[in-house]
């Protein structure tokens, strides 16, 4: 893994201004050449293959960002080495708002937390999507795969977390055949005309089509 160049571009012109501003500058400087690194090291590797959902961060065409919450099982982001990551998009609303970002920018951005600790890591890299990558093995029940360069991480203090308990582990995330239960969502009525020829008529099978208040009843009491 390589040492940061304190003289790159890694704070823009407007973060800069904001630091002259409130005299973070020099601090800004020891904090690039001691917590940020241009790849992963051992110790961030075992952090990030430790952790079992990360939030994702991606920009579409017109500049606009959104972030989403990724679950899966332990490793859900796999390191290859310390510049390259593959993780997977499961089956999800459909809107594939994440992939088509990352298809459309290719810059991303994950954010790992252990909020029982607590503990949290950045990473920044350029992704792709596949439909025919060799990780999908890794990952059974995943429709695509994305491959990043990894262009640096970095870790937080994490004085703002408030900890957290585990409760328990989705039982929606896929299992070693790629199986998984049937979405509620997916069992609303109104919902049928327009779901993928895939999922035609497999409400039926899952205790049959609900109501939209239905829906909203399992979704507070987060048996959805």
């Amino acid at each position: 893994m390589t040492e940061p160049d304190p003289q790159s571009d890694f704070y823009t012109d407007e973060q800069r201004a904001l630091q002259d501003e409130f005299d973070t500058r020099r601090l800004a400087d020891v904090h690039r050449m001691s917590i940020v690194a241009d790849g992963i090291d051992e110790d961030r590797k075992a952090f990030i293959e430790s952790r079992d959902f990360f939030f994702l961060s991606t920009v579409d065409s017109d500049g606009w960002p959104t972030v989403s919450y990724k679950g899966g099982p332990t490793g859900v982001v796999r390191v290859e080495d310390e510049r390259t990551i593959v993780f997977p998009s499961y089956d999800g609303n459909g809107m594939f708002l994440s992939m088509g970002n990352v298809e459309a920018s290719g810059r991303i951005g994950l954010l790992f937390i252990d909020f029982e600790t607590p503990n949290r890591l950045r990473l920044h890299a350029t992704a792709t999507v596949h439909t025919d990558d060799p990780a999908l093995e890794h990952f059974p029940g995943a429709e695509l795969i994305v491959r990043a360069h990894v262009e640096n991480t970095f870790v937080n203090c994490a004085r703002y977390i408030h900890p957290h308990a585990r409760v328990r582990s989705s039982e929606y995330v896929p299992d070693a055949d790629g199986g998984q239960p049937y979405p509620a969502w997916k069992r609303i009525d109104m919902i049928q005309p327009f779901l993928a020829e895939s999922d035609r008529g497999r409400a039926a099978g899952a205790g049959g089509e609900i109501d939209v208040e239905e829906y909203g009843r399992r979704l507070n009491e987060g048996t959805s």
